[in-house]
């Protein structure tokens, strides 16, 4: 049976499923990885708790994990964007996508995990993991939980640096807050969006209020994902029990296929990727030949074009019988 401690995760970022036009994020540190492309100018970072991963060494956890409200999630993918065309809310969507079938890999009591992640942490999931490429996503309006709305003609650099700030020995880390700043606070009046999060999340279920919204042209955003609910650590799903319904464990490792984990903002309408992370486990005993390709431009990831990624150990091709605790 796979280990979650034989793995290393490597986490990238880049405007392409391309690797070769990937970045590695610098996982727990305010070094944004900065992606331009002819629809967004956006700055991606990523904070994982407990980190185990490369580049080595890097910190295992940030600030921003002992700040409410996220003292109790496992990670965050913040990221302030800028579209150079304007783009309908009901089109930007955010969520994972994988290149080869998931279906023959999906644990038993998946279906009720979905039920789950749908009643309690986002309705807004729709996709398909029967499909040859499956797909989750959710539109970004009623996923992200922060969305804070930017002036018009803002540069990235700068509307990132706006939210509550925490020291950290010197480093300064900036936690994006729900809401507004400058006349972004009329633009966000306009399109009606109420001001708390939860609230926002649940008007943008409708979608005739997603068709009513547009990311402007030359606007800035901020934008923050997070949750308690996916350990990158163990490599596990644990997702909350309520009522009758107990909670649920899923170690994903004993399923894993070699596939990384994609996150991926892209325009639906035209299927245009934004930017994608990709979440990759590397067997501990390689860390540091990967570390050595990724200086050198060569690492491989799993590619749109078909090649494969580098399957895991014959341990982790066969799920158990005990496959949920």
């Amino acid at each position: 049976m796979a280990d979650h401690k034989d793995y290393l995760l490597k986490v990238t970022a880049g405007p392409s499923y391309d690797p070769k036009t990937h970045e590695p994020v610098h996982v727990n540190t305010e070094k944004p990885i900065k992606i331009s492309t002819p629809h967004i100018d956006a700055n991606v970072r990523v904070r994982i708790q407990e980190y185990r991963g490369l580049p080595r060494p890097s910190p295992t956890t940030s600030p921003y994990f002992s700040q409410p409200p996220h003292t109790a999630d496992r990670y965050s993918i913040s990221f302030t964007f800028t579209p150079k065309t304007t783009l309908n809310g009901h089109d930007v969507v955010f969520g994972n996508d994988f290149d080869h079938p998931i279906r023959d890999r999906l644990p038993p009591g998946f279906g009720q995990a979905f039920k789950i992640a749908k009643w309690f942490i986002d309705p807004g999931l729709y996709g398909d993991v029967n499909a040859d490429e499956s797909y989750l996503y959710g539109p970004l309006l009623s996923s992200i939980n922060v969305l804070r709305v930017g002036e018009k003609g803002q540069v990235v650099e700068a509307a990132e640096k706006v939210g509550r700030k925490v020291e950290d020995g010197g480093d300064e880390v900036v936690v994006f807050e729900e809401g507004a700043d400058g006349e972004g606070k009329e633009a966000r009046e306009k399109w009606n969006v109420p001001g708390d999060a939860a609230a926002r999340k649940k008007h943008f279920l409708t979608e005739a209020h997603l068709k009513g919204f547009e990311f402007e042209e030359g606007r800035a955003y901020q934008c923050d994902f997070f949750n308690p609910y996916l350990d990158f650590n163990e490599f596990a799903l644990k997702l909350p029990g309520f009522a009758l319904v107990p909670g649920i464990t899923v170690p994903i490792i004993r399923y894993w296929d070699g596939q990384p984990l994609r996150y991926a903002l892209k325009n639906r309408a035209t299927d245009e990727l934004l930017f994608v992370l990709v979440f990759t486990l590397v067997p501990a005993d390689n860390a540091a030949q990967e570390e050595q390709n990724t200086a050198q431009g060569t690492a491989t990831n799993d590619r749109k074009d078909g090649s494969k990624a580098p399957k895991p150990s014959a341990s982790a091709q066969a799920p158990p019988d005990d496959d949920l605790n």
